[in-house]
This record gives structure tokens, sequence and C-alpha cells, in this order.
């Protein structure tokens, strides 16, 4: 009779309609055990099994264990794409969460349509998930765990052992003498999940040896009250969000009841690539919803801003400052600005007569707009075309002999029209957000 671990794979897979299979492949006794353990499953090969190893290149050991991971997966005659990564830790959301983000990046970037990603996740981290939400102050959809199956980029994500034990694989390793590899990380009592790992559960277990089950209990309630819940807050959601701008309603989101307006919140902002805030930031979010007519407030987190302007919620990724001092040349070619946007012509190829100087808003710069009997502030032009204020810092303003002639593809001045029609082409502005 075949193991235990590889009859639940079995069975897993019965219930299963008949797609692509590839396993997220550290290399770690998890991800080791759930992909031999496959291997040996003529259903899992018939369905082209893979393997994808993600190279963070943040230890020193990593090409190792990439060399390692290939050469695991061809003893079982699985094929096996390493894919290196950058991790950018500077967006204020820590090392870990940078590494995690980049990895799943990268392992949806090469998932193919219709392909099962697999993950070697079992009841153990399900347990040590729950709680650390519920650190976090999180509602039923963060209480209820980690999800079975959920999209996943071009494909879905799948973790099949969240009812097996942490012992069962491990068991398995020792069983076939698995060589797994051995991240120290994974040892760091700094690292939350393990201090919460090796010293807190530890812990709790010796008084309440019942904690995982209840935990896990609990988990499948909040689960259930976040699916009864999905179905109001996403109507919700359809009633509040507008597709063009891609922004909130304010005020018919902070009358929703907290129980709709937190999971709505973190749907908008995840399917923008954004993170959710925390609830001290929730709660400041629904306090600056009160604020005065013309003021703008903005509340920020690791690697997002949230914008309250015209009574709208709008969400975009945070982005370095930008220095009024920048300025350069341009004749007319594709040119990169510094809020990641670009300015050029809407002929290709096409050159003014005369380069112009491209710079930024300083505040009180003035245009006469042609076919406009006055000269107006940019401040009054920006406020009655209702450019968000976010994008009015790094709108280009082109000068020619310090005068000027152009607001980015928006206003131009006499002389400005008289350049770009002698050019046969207008200025087109792309925004960088």
């Amino acid at each position: 009779m075949s193991d235990p671990l590889q009859q639940h794979l079995r069975a897993a897979l019965a219930a299963m309609p008949p797609t692509p299979l590839c396993v997220a492949f550290s290399g770690g006794p998890d991800s080791s055990a759930l992909l031999h353990a496959l291997a040996q499953l003529p259903d899992a090969r018939a369905r082209g099994l893979r393997a994808l190893h993600v190279d963070h290149g943040l230890h020193v050991d990593s090409a190792a264990w990439a060399r390692h991971a290939e050469r695991f997966c061809a003893t079982l005659g699985v094929p096996c794409d390493v894919l290196r990564v950058q991790v950018d830790g500077s967006g204020g959301v820590g090392l870990e969460a940078a590494a995690r983000e980049a990895r799943h990046a990268a392992l949806a970037a090469h998932l193919r349509e219709g392909e099962y990603l697999l993950f070697g996740h079992h009841r153990d981290d399900q347990v040590e998930t729950v709680l650390l939400k519920l650190l976090r102050g999180a509602g039923p959809e963060g209480l209820g765990g980690m999800r079975a199956l959920r999209a996943f980029g071009p494909g879905q994500l799948w973790r099949p052992l969240l009812g097996l034990p942490r012992t069962a694989l491990l068991e398995y390793v020792a069983a076939h003498a698995l060589d797994c590899i051995d991240d120290p990380s994974n040892a760091d009592t700094q690292l939350a999940r393990n201090r919460l790992r090796h010293e807190i559960l530890p812990s709790l277990l010796r008084y309440w040896p019942q904690a995982c089950d209840s935990i896990l209990h609990s988990a499948a309630l909040s689960r259930a009250a976040a699916e009864a819940l999905r179905h109001d807050w996403l109507a919700a959601f359809d009633r509040l969000h507008d597709r063009v701008s891609g922004s909130l309603d304010m005020h018919g989101w902070l009358a929703l009841l907290p129980a709709l307006r937190e999971p709505l919140l973190d749907h908008w902002l995840h399917a923008r690539g954004l993170s959710a805030p925390s609830a001290a930031q929730r709660r400041q979010i629904e306090r600056q919803c009160d604020a005065r007519a013309g003021q703008l407030p903005c509340v920020r987190w690791a690697g997002t801003e949230l914008h309250l302007w015209k009574a709208r919620l709008w969400a975009l990724p945070t982005r370095a400052p930008i220095s009024r001092d920048w300025q350069q040349s341009w004749q007319g070619e594709p040119l990169a600005l510094p809020d990641g946007g670009e300015l050029s012509l809407t002929v290709p190829h096409t050159r003014l007569a005369e380069p112009l100087q491209m710079r930024l808003r300083h505040g009180g710069e003035r245009i006469k707009p042609a076919g406009d009997p006055h000269t107006r502030e940019l401040r009054d032009l920006f406020q009655q075309a209702q450019m968000p204020p976010w994008r009015r810092e790094a709108c280009p303003l082109l000068y020619l002999d310090d005068e000027l002639i152009a607001v980015a593809d928006l206003w131009a001045s006499d002389r400005g029209v008289t350049l770009f029609a002698a050019a046969g082409a207008l200025p087109r502005w792309r925004p960088g957000r």
C-alpha cells in the first residue's frame, strides 16, 4: 500500500479537474515532500508535473540552493525552472514581505494558462497564519486563514496539504531519506512567524493542548462568515467603484457597515496591486473622510498612498519625491518624466524647430491659452480641468526663452500653437499615474 501522503494527494487530485500541475519548490522539507510524493503518482505526471524554484539572491547560499533544486528535480525526472528575482526592501513593507511579493510576482509571471500552482503549506502553517492575522487585527476574511484554492496569475494557487500536520511531511522526508535545504532564516526568531512557531505556540500548547484544533475551528467559522459577507460587499463594490477612474465613492463606502467596508477596501486595493492598511490606518482613512472642503488628505502606508479628493478615494503606489528643480531640454523625442510618465509628439520621429526647456511646477505659473483673452494661473486651470492634485506636480511645463508656451498637451499659448503647427505634431503626455 502506498504511503499516507501519496494517498492524500491521490484523493485530492481525483477531486480536481485534470489541469496541469506546477509545484512552487523551495527545496525545504515541505515542498520536497510534496514534489516527491506527486512524482510517484501517474495522474500527476500525466498532468505535466513541473517545478518552479525562486532564487531571491538574499542568502550567500541561494545559488547553491538553486542548483540543489535542479538536481533534486532531475532525479525525479521533473522539469524545473529557476527564477531569479531582485528583492526591493526599500518600500517600507520589510524584507520578508518584499521577498514574498517578488516571489509571487515571478511565479505568477511563469505560470501557464489554467495551470495549478501547488504550495506545501500545511495545517501548522494555517494555525500560524490565523494567529498572525489575529494579532494584526484582521476581520473574518483574514481570520479565515489561507484559502485552499484561489485565483493566481493565469491559473490557480492550490494548497492541497492544509489538512495535514507538519509531522506528516517530516515523516515522509525521513522515510524516503530526502535531501532538503535547511534555510537558517527559518530559525531566526526576529521574524514574527518564527517567533510564533518556536516560542509562543509551544508555550500555548502546554496549557491548551487543544489550541490548534480550536484555532482552526474558529478559522472555519470566520471563512464561512467571510463568504456570507462577500456577496453583500461585492454588490456594494459594483455600485461604488468607477471603472474609468478606478476610484471609490467615499461617502458610500463610509456608510457601509464595518464588516462590509473593510473587505471591500482590501479587495479594491489588492485588485490594484496595492497592500491593505492596518487597523490604525483604516481609522485614519475614516476620519479623513470628514475633512473640510479644500483639504487634500492623503494616508500613506507601505507601498501605498490613498488620496481623498472630489468625495472619492484614489489609491496609488507610493513613489519617490520629485525634485522641483528637475528640468530637461526637449525637441520632440519620447522623454521619460520623473513620475514614470512620458512626453512625446503625436507624430513619431518629428522634431521641433527649436528645443524647449521642460520644467515642473514651482507655483504661481501663468499662461495665456490660445484663443483666451485672459492670462490664467495654472492653479485655476488645473482646478477647472479637475486634474488630480498628485498629478499636477509632475505635469511637464514647456518653456521657450523662459516663456511658458505649453502645459503638457493641455494648453498652449499662441506662440506654442505656432511652433507645434510648424512641426505638424502636438505634444502627447502620458502621466505616470
